[in-house]
């Protein structure tokens, strides 16, 4: 996901560092300091703003911390329960939520997507409507083998200013302008064939979620999905400072990207691109949510026990891991993919016994983003208020991930005591 969505953002100044003080906020557990040592390195080594982490042993939370810093100018320490902009694992919620629809009856995976969204083509110039959108179905925007390739042709994030000029408008660009101007452009290949991750069909699956709930799609998700696993203080991204919820992180874009901001009070000056710089209230579906790490392993942790999820029935929890239909599904080679795009999650086969691990990344302007769940009964999330390594291209999540593999498989003494039972301060 393009870090300079707004194409304007030109390197500026220089990140300020974390203060000197370095401080561990949470429950301390002696048998688990190996994470903290984990953690607490990764900040020095790479000099990011700071870290959260929360851990779930079979649907318990046995830890979580916050390391460094949540305000870099203010000097506030991370908390377990920080705010982050959660970037792409906005689309495990999602699909989520359109899993709860498809369970209902009120969709089916092969409904035609177009049938669902009531949203006019945007067809500008001489543009003609491309007939292969009528064959997108709800099932290719979960497996994202809809039909659009950024690597090909664009994605709609990185032209927020184009769109904006093209459409006649100016940003910030609402979802569904950004969902009709998609469809009045081609596709790159024809539904079904491959996979290619992207934006697009989770951007329309938000907008169909919205339109079949006669609601806000944010009210709509908080109440089918947050709701029910007792997460409270999700909501979708706000770009000023000013507006976002209490316990917000601030965010460090590690190249020091800036853009003209799209918002107030700030329209039109030059602000730091996760201040504004970027059409970030619009990203919804696919890259919108803000919540906790705990909030995280709350939700990937609620599908430990199938029988009393809270969200999804046993086979649509198995229909959310199931591999995809044709082509989504092939390598190359002929073979089937070793890592496949499930709904909302990437997937990893382990064993022959029907074990999997699930994970999702995320990467926006100054976060990074990062859940998993094995097949251990361990699951994670990491959220990072710096997106990048000092090389400027290593995703700060992606680094750090297969070492806390490492380090978790190396504990045996896991901490007893349920954090969610205890109120978090």
């Amino acid at each position: 996901m393009s870090l300079v969505a707004a194409g304007l953002a030109t390197p500026l100044l220089a990140q300020k560092k974390p203060a000197a003080k370095f401080s561990i906020s949470g429950v301390e557990n002696a048998a688990c300091k190996p994470l903290d040592d984990y953690f607490t390195k990764a900040i020095q080594l790479h000099g990011l703003p700071g870290l959260a982490f929360a851990l779930t042993r079979n649907g318990s939370l046995v830890y979580s911390r916050g390391f460094g810093l949540a305000n870099v100018e203010k000097a506030t320490p991370m908390q377990p329960n920080s705010l982050f902009r959660i970037a792409s694992v906005s689309k495990t919620v999602t699909a989520v939520a359109t899993l709860q629809l498809v369970e209902k009856g009120t969709i089916k995976l092969e409904t035609p997507i177009l049938d669902l969204v009531n949203l006019k083509p945007l067809l500008l110039g001489k543009a003609k409507f491309d007939s292969r959108w009528k064959k997108v179905t709800v099932q290719h925007c979960l497996h994202h083998s809809q039909g659009n390739d950024r690597a090909v042709s664009f994605d709609p994030l990185e032209k927020t200013i184009d769109i904006a000029k093209e459409s006649g408008t100016n940003p910030p660009l609402s979802p569904d302008l950004v969902a009709r101007y998609m469809l009045g452009h081609p596709l790159d290949f024809d539904p079904g064939e491959r996979y290619a991750y992207g934006n697009v069909g989770y951007l329309l699956l938000g907008r169909m979620i919205e339109k079949l709930a006669k609601k806000k799609y944010a009210d709509a998700v908080r109440e089918s999905v947050f709701k029910p696993i007792g997460v409270t203080d999700a909501s979708l991204a706000r770009a000023h400072p000013a507006y976002r919820p209490k316990g917000e992180v601030s965010y460090s874009d590690r190249n020091g990207n800036t853009g003209r901001s799209f918002y107030q009070p700030t329209e039109g000056q030059i602000v730091p691109t996760p201040d504004g710089a970027f059409n970030i209230e619009g990203f919804e579906g696919h890259a919108g949510w803000v919540c906790s790490a705990v909030d995280l392993v709350k939700l990937a942790s609620a599908f430990d026990d199938p029988e009393t999820c809270p969200l999804l029935k046993p086979e649509t929890i198995k229909t959310m891991w199931a591999r995809p239909e044709g082509g989504a599904n092939i390598e190359p080679n002929g073979r089937p993919k070793a890592v496949y795009y499930g709904c909302g999650w990437s997937i990893r086969e382990v064993g022959k016994q029907g074990k999997l691990n699930a994970w999702h990344y995320g990467i926006l302007s100054g976060v990074s983003s990062l859940l998993v769940r094995r097949n251990d009964g361990l699951t994670w999330a990491l959220l990072s208020n710096m997106d990048y390594l000092p090389d400027g291209k290593t995703e700060v999540c992606v680094s750090l991930a297969e070492g806390i593999h490492s380090v978790v498989d190396n504990i045996t003494d896991w901490p007893t005591a349920n954090q969610f039972l205890k109120p978090m301060k």
